[in-house]
């Protein structure tokens, strides 16, 4: 667990915010810090060259007053340096002289610049190293003074200033803005973490949508998805409480007369009494064995999104197989076929549509007077396949059509046995080949039941 902690860490959405938040802060702080050493080391260098300027005008004014003076103003400048200067106090070094070049005074140290030079900020080479140098010329010009500083302390003296401006907020910053970036983040996840505390105290029949009322702006998009969850868990839930009732019920009849038949055949004393009530517990154990089959198919394909392995069929050719098998087992209804001679070709499980046509040929013939016609058909109408069942019965009721499809539901004129799932079965098979199960009672009398498919749905 101890090396699994830090990747969990990484992932959480606190952790990656922080981490994220962080680095975006101490960009900014870098970004920020090196502007404002840059406008420092500059603001430093505007200053000294002040400072050189005040200087300048200083001699020159000296020079112009009184240049007898100048004698012994050297020495007098040289007992006013502060020896080992500071680094914010550059030596200053100069030159004073006549309009026409000639030198009157000069530092120790001071570049051999010619003073005839045009008055104003220049920037030479002496001794290896750039010096910056500002040249003045007197009102009456004839004067001049030449003062100068070497770059290399000059620049010395400016990072100083910019550092020490910097060093504060480089330090400082950080310590100021991990914490306050800390439990913001913090409190910013906070509906989250309330969110989280109301899932993990809710119990697991409590399938409720979640409260959005509270919920920040981000968080609505994944409530919504999870309240869509929750909503579809508790009707597949409700579905399976009813199926497992309905199942359960509709089990319990053919069991009962089960039951039943199986204690009159043990009493019977009259030998044909006996086999009419096996005969009854033979039937009771088909139709128990018919519903259990049903329920198996159902719990195989409600789980299912799609076909396994989907395959391309001929609906003409599927028609006439499933034809060929349930005609000879009519015997009060005629039953014909009509389906086109070109192929109708769909993308599908042919073993799943045969059940779909057997529960519509066998509905037809259970609810279908003696004497009717059915007819299994494979047809082309208006570029849309289709296969199904038509007969010249009464019909369905109007208002049963639409659960017709509901399981165990059989309609409240059914007369003939059954259990209520074979329509059902279809539908999900439908469902599963992008087609509708569709039933419609023909205006000239009679009952449509077909498999549809949309000019949209793939085909071959």
């Amino acid at each position: 667990m101890g090396t699994r902690l830090p990747a969990m860490r990484l992932q959480s959405l606190r952790w990656r915010l922080l981490r994220t938040v962080c680095l975006a802060a101490l960009l900014g702080l870098a970004v920020s810090a090196m502007l404002s050493y840059r406008q420092a080391q500059h603001e430093a260098e505007e200053l000294m060259d002040g400072n050189l300027a005040q200087s300048g005008r200083l001699l020159l004014a000296l020079a112009t007053d009184d240049p007898q003076q100048l004698a012994d103003l050297g020495a007098r400048l040289a007992t006013l340096a502060s020896a080992g200067a500071s680094r914010y106090e550059p030596l200053l070094e100069y030159q004073i002289g006549r309009n026409d070049g000639s030198l009157l005074l000069r530092s120790e140290h001071a570049p051999e610049s010619p003073l005839s030079v045009a008055p104003g900020y220049s920037v030479i080479e002496h001794d290896g190293d750039p010096w910056r140098l500002l040249t003045l010329a007197s009102t009456a010009g004839d004067f001049r003074v030449q003062v100068g500083q070497s770059i290399k302390l000059r620049d010395r003296a400016a990072l100083e200033v910019a550092r020490q401006a910097v060093l504060p907020i480089a330090l400082m910053s950080p310590l100021l803005l991990l914490p306050l970036i800390y439990f913001s983040v913090r409190r910013g996840l906070k509906p989250l973490d309330d969110l989280a505390a109301d899932v993990a105290r809710r119990s697991a029949e409590n399938l409720e949508p979640l409260a959005m009322r509270l919920a920040p702006l981000e968080t609505q998009p994944l409530l919504t998805a999870v309240n869509r969850l929750l909503n579809r868990l508790r009707e597949t839930l409700d579905k399976e409480r009813r199926f497992t009732a309905d199942a359960a019920h509709e089990l319990r009849t053919p069991l009962a007369v089960i039951k039943v038949q199986a204690q009159v055949a043990q009493l019977s004393i009259d030998a044909g009494d006996r086999q009419h009530a096996l005969a009854q517990v033979l039937a009771g154990t088909d139709r128990a064995t018919r519903v259990l089959e049903q329920l198996l198919r159902l719990a195989r394909l409600d789980p299912l999104a799609g076909l396994p392995d989907a395959g391309d069929i001929d609906l003409a050719e599927l028609a006439r197989q499933v034809f060929a098998e349930l005609w000879p087992t009519t015997a009060t209804q005629a039953i014909q076929l009509h389906s086109d001679d070109s192929p109708l070709l769909v993308r599908g499980d042919a073993e799943l549509l045969q059940v779909v046509l057997r529960n519509l040929l066998d509905n037809a013939m259970r609810y279908t007077p003696a004497g009717s016609t059915i007819t299994v058909f494979a047809r082309l109408r208006h570029g849309e396949r289709s296969i199904g069942v038509t007969d010249d019965g009464r019909g369905v009721p109007p208002d049963d059509l639409p659960r017709l499809v509901e399981r165990f539901y059989r309609g409240r004129e059914a007369i003939a046995e059954g259990s209520g799932l074979g329509l059902a079965i279809s539908q999900r098979i439908a469902e599963l080949h992008d087609a509708r199960l569709e039933f419609e009672n023909l205006p000239g009398g009679g009952f449509e039941a077909r498999l549809r498919w949309p000019r949209s749905s793939p085909a071959s």
